[in-house]
């Protein structure tokens, strides 16, 4: 009897342990996995860390480079139009040969491609792995733990991935906390177009506006959609939109019923800021509460913002507390610079608390958010250019570090 309970036992664990082996390897839906690889994303597994890379949509393209992944890319689609991968050949799913002439082992797409695509790129060992948008605060440390996770592994990029994404909103959460408090709550709106599509409270989108001190008028659309008729029973205060906009606005007969139309407080932001998920959300969020509460804009503090000290600021090599190499404070560094005094910028600004992308003496897009951050946060004018008034303070005793 007791052989028999013995065997039945054994066969128990074998049975147990064969679909352990079957199952799903490294996944990392509950969490951060063990290991790196293999690593498994939805129904995709990824074995060993892709050499190359090919980035079929632009947020998932705004993901990458938030997160300094970039070196990986050997390809894009043309919608990417991100400056950092502008050397980096256009792609198609189409280009099965292309792309594996190119090295690359995974492709990143936001819809997923019809099943004959997906077939001939797997028959060449390339892996496909379509990543939605997020749709809130939460949602966006999925997004950003599940193409880290795939790019290096399910323990070094999924943690990656969460850090990254919570700093972006711990950057956010710093503008919010320096927005002048009212008791008469500003109302806008975000639209996308003149045809109804506007940024609605079910969004990710949404939420930004709500970050940035204000009432989304659209809150009670969903996916992005709102008559223009239930828009003028809300009628914002101020209007958001895309580049190119306002003036179809102004002629529309719908929406030049609205007052901050007839009023002239319809600012055009850069499309990518409110579509892409990557580190444009948070000067999304400074343009708006900037518009609408200029002050914070024209170095004037506000309330509980935290200020650059009075005076003029130390000179660096004497009273600063910076451990990195002190930079030329009478240059001015803008976006597509290179060479010694960027890497020792960057370096300063890393020392902060502001530098998430790795230190390259590259001025690109990560170091220009970075430098706006710093500018915010230091009560001076936001514009992303390194000139001497912000390159003085940054390399000052006592500037405002940003605290994670």
């Amino acid at each position: 009897m007791l052989k028999k309970m013995t065997a039945v036992f054994l066969c128990i664990l074998i049975a147990a342990g064969a679909l352990a082996a079957c199952g799903p390897k490294n996944d990392i839906s509950s969490g951060a996995g063990t290991k790196d690889f293999p690593v498994t994303i939805g129904s995709v597994t990824i074995n060993e860390e892709p050499v190359g890379v090919a980035v079929l949509s632009p947020n998932i393209a705004d993901v990458i480079l938030a997160m300094g992944y970039e070196v990986q890319l050997k390809a894009k689609s043309a919608e990417c139009t991100q400056s950092d991968l502008a050397v980096l050949p256009d792609v198609t799913v189409d280009d099965v040969q292309k792309i594996k002439d190119l090295g690359v082992k995974l492709v990143f797409t936001d819809t997923k491609p019809a099943e004959d695509k997906v077939s001939a790129l797997n028959k060449e060992g390339i892996a496909v792995l379509s990543i939605v948008k997020a749709n809130g605060r939460e949602d966006l440390d999925r997004l950003y733990s599940q193409v880290g996770s795939a790019m290096k592994g399910a323990k070094t990029g999924y943690e990656k991935g969460r850090k990254t994404s919570q700093s972006i909103f711990l950057t956010i959460d710093d503008i919010s906390r320096i927005i002048p408090s009212s008791n008469t709550p500003t109302s806008v709106a975000y639209l996308y177009d003149a045809e109804g599509s506007v940024v609605t409270g079910d969004t990710l989108e949404g939420k930004l506006i709500e970050s940035a001190g204000l009432v989304n008028a659209a809150s009670g659309g969903t996916e992005n959609k709102l008559s223009a008729g239930d828009l003028l029973l809300a009628n914002p205060k101020y209007i958001f939109c895309p580049t190119g906009l306002k003036a179809k606005l102004a002629q529309s007969e719908e929406y030049k019923k609205l007052d901050a139309v007839k009023q002239g407080k319809v600012y055009e932001m850069d499309p990518n800021l409110m579509l892409l998920q990557g580190r444009g959300m948070v000067e999304a969020v400074s343009f708006m509460a900037g518009t609408v509460y200029p002050q914070l804009l024209e170095g004037t503090a506000a309330s509980g913002a935290p200020t650059a000290s009075s005076g003029t600021p130390s000179v660096p090599g004497s009273s600063t507390t910076s451990s990195a190499a002190a930079g030329n404070i009478s240059a001015t560094l803008k976006k597509g610079d290179k060479g010694d005094e960027v890497l020792k910028m960057q370096n300063r600004l890393k020392e902060l608390g502001y530098m998430f992308v790795k230190p390259s003496g590259e001025f690109a897009e990560g170091t220009e958010q970075s430098v706006k951050d710093f500018q915010l946060l230091n009560g001076l004018t936001v514009t992303g250019v390194a000139d001497p008034s912000t390159l003085q303070l940054l390399y000052s005793a006592n500037p405002v570090k940003r605290t994670n």
